[in-house]
This record gives structure tokens, sequence and C-alpha cells, in this order.
């Protein structure tokens, strides 16, 4: 790379650690001013040096601009090697943009016990290395629920081993009780990670409360695999609530990447992984990113730096939206529709078709282990397979 021009401003860090920026113009991509660098670099700087370590030789690439970036105490930053936000702003050359691999439509719709009527969503790419660590993901779009004065819906006691089941409530209420002793209502916006790992019993119902009052509902459940180590991991609950996810707010982009805006178009709910140095509050066995995206207006552009060897995965939860790949060519995904991603570039540049438009935007570093499914159990061979129904008739799950 020939040695464009340079310039060089100074800011403080959340840490009140002085930072030096050497910024570089990349060919036609000129900075008017000092002014608007900083307005498109600073946030990114504030909310990851307070994290992470890095060397004078690092950059950070940030809309086709690298940064260059001297601190004047590295070692008192904290270097955290398994977060993967060090992964999705880092690069030694300029970040490219992902590009589709495949658009999955929406699948149709079946019953799960009688109280989710859910969306296949990755149909027959369930349970392949492409989807690696994500195995299945339920979403019972929004359905209206009449008062329920009978036994609540939902789906009675059943096993599973070798993976986390991760429930999403959006709507309504889910009231969750497993043979370990964990017993929780997940309500709107609350997130449920079950680890099943050796082998727990658990039943998912609508609650007490919404059955009685009925309402509109709305959740996805996804299944994460466990790497081949952990399979037999002692089973864990996470309850993680509305009020623990933090919240990032989007700032807009243009089509051509050349500019960035002070002005919030929407918000990213960091559920695992980590977003602009934001980490999740999820504890995860693999490197896995998962968050809940919405984008307030249509027709906006919103970057979003992804670690370029995790796989990748778009849902459209509602609205719809272009992926733009590097070449300017934006492919058009609809409600429920799924973008799988190329595992090439280090952004995702997504353009919002509809006003309020959601998503989930998921993907982890692949296992790259064989993977054997059947029914409750996901393990890497078929013998451990047939090892899970005989200890599960056996009485041996959830201790």
């Amino acid at each position: 790379m020939s040695s464009p021009p340079a310039r060089r401003c100074s800011f403080k860090t959340d840490l009140h650690h002085a930072v030096d920026i050497i910024y570089f113009c990349r060919g036609p991509h000129l900075l008017n001013s000092v002014a608007a660098s900083k307005r498109c670099i600073e946030p990114l700087i504030k909310q990851t040096f307070v994290k992470f370590y890095l060397d004078a030789s690092s950059f950070i690439v940030y809309n086709h601009y690298i940064f260059t970036v001297i601190a004047d105490s590295p070692s008192s930053f904290h270097h955290r090697r398994h977060n993967s936000s060090n992964k999705n702003i880092m690069s030694t050359s300029s970040v490219a943009l992902r590009s589709v691999k495949q658009i999955l439509p929406a699948a149709p719709r079946h019953w799960v016990g009688d109280g989710f009527h859910v969306h296949p969503v990755f149909s027959n790419k369930a349970f392949t290395e492409e989807l690696s660590p994500f195995l299945m993901f339920d979403y019972a779009a929004p359905q209206q629920f009449k008062p329920n004065k009978g036994s609540p819906r939902g789906v009675g006691q059943h096993p599973h081993r070798g993976f986390e089941t991760v429930t999403i409530a959006f709507k309504g209420e889910v009231e969750h009780a497993d043979s370990v002793g964990n017993r929780d209502v997940i309500k709107p916006g609350d997130v449920q990670w079950m680890t099943a790992g050796r082998g727990i019993i658990h039943q998912e119902f609508h609650s007490n409360e919404f059955s009685k009052k009925g309402g509109e509902f709305e959740m996805c459940q996804l299944w994460v695999n466990l790497p081949k180590k952990n399979k037999m991991t002692k089973p864990h609950y996470q309850p993680i609530v509305d009020k623990k996810i933090p919240v990032v707010d989007l700032k807009g982009a243009s089509v051509d990447g050349e500019s960035c805006s002070e002005d919030t178009v929407g918000n990213l709910r960091v559920i695992a992984g980590s977003f602009l140095g934001t980490q999740g509050p999820a504890t995860t066995f693999s490197p896995v990113e998962l968050w809940d995206a919405t984008i307030q207006k249509k027709g906006t552009v919103v970057d979003l730096p992804f670690p370029d060897d995790f796989n990748c995965i778009i849902f459209v939860r509602r609205g719809e939206i272009d992926v733009i790949s590097e070449s300017g060519d934006p492919k058009r995904v609809g409600a429920q529709g799924v973008a799988l991603m190329k595992r090439e570039g280090g952004s995702i540049r997504i353009q919002s078709a509809q006003k309020n438009t959601s998503l989930l935007i998921m993907g982890g570093l692949p296992l790259n282990e064989p993977i054997a499914a059947r029914g409750p159990f996901v393990m890497n061979t078929w013998d451990e397979i047939n090892k899970a129904n005989k200890d599960y008739m056996m009485g041996k799950f959830g201790k």
C-alpha cells in the first residue's frame, strides 16, 4: 500500500487515556475535515479501548478508512481473547463487505405441541455445518390467542442432550420448568439460555397469566451446538431478563460507505457476543454472536462489523431488507426470510426496505465437528445418539 496523506488527532477514552489516531485517506475516499473523521470513529474508539489492548502496529478499519492507533498507556487496556469484538473491528487491510450466499424464503408453519405455531426457519439447512454452531431455528410469528380456561398450551416434558436451547420472547409469556429445579417465566424481551449438556428434561407452556388473559404471542427458539468436549457438561440455565441486555444505538451509513451519520437510525440488543465493544450477557461454550436489531425508517443503510471467520445468518423478523455486497448489488430478503452470508468480508451492509424493520443477526465460529442429530439429541456419532436414548430410558437425565 502506497503512503497516502495522513493527519493526526487526539481525544480521551472513557479511561481518560490519550489516544492518537493517524488516519489515512484511501483512493477517492477523502476525508473532508478532522471533525468529520472524529465523528465517525470516536464512538468506536471509546467503546473499544476500555476493553482491548492494541499495540502501535494495530489497525482499525471503519467505512473504508484505515486508522492506525497509538495509545500512551497500552498496558492499562484489558485484552480478552475470547471476546469476538476484537475480530469484528480490527484488521490489517480494508474491511470488505460480505455478500449473500443463499436466500432461504419463509418456510410453511407447523405446530410444536399446541402452543407454538412456528416457521422452521433453517428449513433443509438445519443441522448442517453450514450454519455451525447454530443447528435449528423455530420462529412463532405474531398470533392472537384467546383466553384459555383449560390447561395452558405448549409442550410437555421432553429430553435434550448435547446442545443449548435459546428462547427469546417478543410478545406473550413462556413458562419453563426442568428436571434440575429451574422454573421461570420468560416475558417480552427476555431470553432463556438453557444448556442441556449431558441431559435435561424440561417443559414449555404459555404462562398461566398469559393463558388466562390471552393476547398476541411471538417468540423464537434457537438450538446452538456444543463442542464435542462440552457435550456432557452439567446442565445449566441462564435467565436473561430484558433490562440486562445492553442496547447499542445504530448510526446511519451511505450505500457507497463514503459517509456516516450522527443520527440514530435504530438500535441493536446484544444478547451474546459483542457489538462495537458492548458485550452481551450470555455465556457461551464457543464464540457466538446473537443480536436483535431494529431499523426505524425505510431506506436506511447500516454497516455492521462481523467477524470474518464466523458463519453469519440474517433473519428478517419483520419488514424486509436489501443486503448490499461489495459490488453494490442488493439482494432482497422478505419477512421470515433468511440470508446466509458468505464467509468473506468483515462487515455486512443492510438497507431497510420498510419502516420498523426487525432482524435477528447470528453466527459463530464453526465447530468443524461431525453432527449426529435425531429428535431431541445432538451428538457427534450415532453410537452416542443410541447411548443418549438408552440413558434417557434408564432415568439418567437431569442429574
